[in-house]
């Protein structure tokens, strides 16, 4: 052992959210109740209208996002680059009404699945910043 290191206690970091959540199995489950939700609710008709059919492709992709956004394996970046959200749904219109519609499928998600009161308002705030930076028309 290098004698300046001597006796020292190597820095640990503190857990990402991916590992808070329970890992991939527990990210997985976000994603597919996500697309469940959207799938099944009446107020998000409009958001589930803009996603190809079948929802399957797109619930592994959101999966591999999610997977890397909450600190986990970087599948999303491995597989097609930068994310890039908003470049990526610039052919959408996404508004308030469809950020209001996606926010309602997130929340009901982290309201069933994210027990810990600290990781669920941040992974909120988290999420609801990120559905705002997605809005590309008035």
């Amino acid at each position: 052992m290098l004698s300046f290191l001597k006796g020292k206690k190597a820095a640990v970091e503190p857990p990402s959210q991916y590992q808070q959540l329970g890992g991939e199995s527990a990210v997985r489950a976000m994603a597919e109740r996500f697309y469940d939700i959207m799938a099944t609710d009446p107020r998000a008709r409009e958001l589930l209208a803009l996603h190809p059919q079948p929802l399957t492709a797109i619930r592994q992709k959101f999966f591999e996002f999610l997977s890397g956004w909450l600190g986990g394996p970087q599948l999303f970046t491995e597989k097609y680059g930068h994310p890039r959200l908003r470049a990526r749904h610039l052919p959408f219109r996404v508004d308030i009404k469809m950020r209001d519609q996606w926010l309602l499928c997130m929340y009901q998600v982290l309201d069933e699945q994210v027990a810990d009161p600290l990781l669920h308002m941040q992974l909120k705030q988290q999420f609801t910043r990120l559905a705002h930076h997605m809005i590309n028309t008035d």
